[in-house]
């Protein structure tokens, strides 16, 4: 969990910055290393939470021990529901109690390092131009992506039907 202990990120920038990072360790847990995340969050364990860190890693571990934790907490005890549910439903709610927690931390700098409404507006729109975890666990993205190209291009033929009257 100290893999992202030593960085404060203070600009709008480096939070964005950290916040990738972060996100990408957690996609890679819930996509391409899906069965080493999945055979670490065994229900049989105690609370578990998954941790995107800045460096793109990300791991499966028990909560901070200091009360309240230097960052705020990603959901805890995920483990719990994984025998519960289809697996690509528990990967879903994982996904967005990651995006969740992405979102805490984000905002977390900005207010610990004085972001003004500018500031947290541009954070914002910089973080909600990214496909969340959950779009892109779900492929969501994937169909968005589909659904824009077959809109344009009806509505491109539409137009070149209309120019030739």
């Amino acid at each position: 969990m100290d893999a992202g202990a030593q960085y404060n990120p203070r600009t709008v920038e480096e939070v964005f910055r950290d916040l990738k990072g972060r996100r990408a360790g957690m996609i890679k847990a819930l996509t391409t290393d899906v069965e080493e995340f999945y055979q670490q969050c065994d229900p049989e364990k105690e609370n578990l939470c998954l941790y995107g860190f800045p460096n793109e890693q990300w791991e499966v571990n028990l909560p901070a021990e200091e009360v309240p934790p230097e960052l705020p907490e990603p959901a805890l005890g995920i483990n719990f529901a994984r025998d519960g549910m289809q697996e690509k439903d528990w990967l879903s709610l994982v996904a967005v109690h990651s995006d969740a927690w992405l979102l805490a931390v984000a905002f977390y700098f900005g207010s610990r390092f004085g972001f003004d409404k500018t500031d947290r507006k541009r954070l914002f729109t910089m973080i909600n131009d990214l496909p969340t975890i959950f779009e892109i666990v779900t492929g969501a993205v994937k169909k968005q992506a589909k659904e824009k190209s077959s809109v344009s291009n009806h509505s491109s033929n539409k137009s070149k039907s209309n120019s030739k009257g």
